[in-house]
């Protein structure tokens, strides 16, 4: 398992639609691998294609104790009106707003073997979660969500914080390293790879 670079607001790939998956190969199953290793990595508990800079529509989700691969989701079903809840984004880092979403999803999806299931009445951070991940595989943020308001309040946040991401990208730390010398470490692999 490898940790991917995650793109950051700014990035064209966050506002795509991502294309269905028609195949599960051997490449697919290793970035759904190398994408949880790096949602861990990150401490977050989802992550769509487009956040490491891919054009499938998948994400992996860890959220009230379920680990899911979702291939292909789609939202089928929702109930119980609107909540308000904060919302953060792995793209977005350090930047969190109140977000309305469904109280509860059915979710319709398959999972890494190509088998359909689905995630019926997931509420709480579950379906939270879901539908932001969904969200992304559209093209959309969680900004997208806001009050005009609330998103200019947010957009001044993301500002301040974007300088750190001039290549609108993210990487993360190699193990214990600081961010600086895994970035100096990926270059130099890349370098050698060449």
């Amino acid at each position: 398992m490898a940790r991917l670079d995650i793109h950051v607001l700014g990035s064209p790939i966050l506002r795509q639609e991502t294309e269905r998956v028609t195949q599960i190969t051997p490449e697919l199953r290793r970035l759904v691998d190398d994408m949880f290793d790096t949602m861990d990595a990150a401490s977050g508990v989802g992550l769509a294609a487009p956040q490491v800079g891919r054009s499938e529509r998948l994400a992996v989700v860890d959220a009230d104790d379920q680990r899911l691969v979702i291939i292909n989701p789609e939202i089928v079903h929702h109930e119980g009106g609107l909540v308000r809840a904060e919302e953060g984004c792995l793209s977005i880092p350090e930047v969190y707003a109140e977000v309305d979403r469904h109280a509860r999803v059915t979710v319709r999806a398959q999972d890494i073997d190509g088998t359909w299931f689905e995630i019926e009445n997931a509420g709480d951070l579950l379906g939270r979660c879901l539908q932001h991940e969904i969200d992304h595989l559209h093209g959309k943020i969680f900004f997208d969500r806001l009050s005009l308001l609330k998103k200019r309040r947010a957009m001044r946040e993301w500002e301040d914080e974007k300088r750190k991401y001039p290549q609108n990208v993210r990487v993360l730390p190699v193990g214990d390293l600081p961010p600086e010398k895994s970035a100096a470490i990926k270059a130099g692999s890349k370098a050698d790879a060449k």
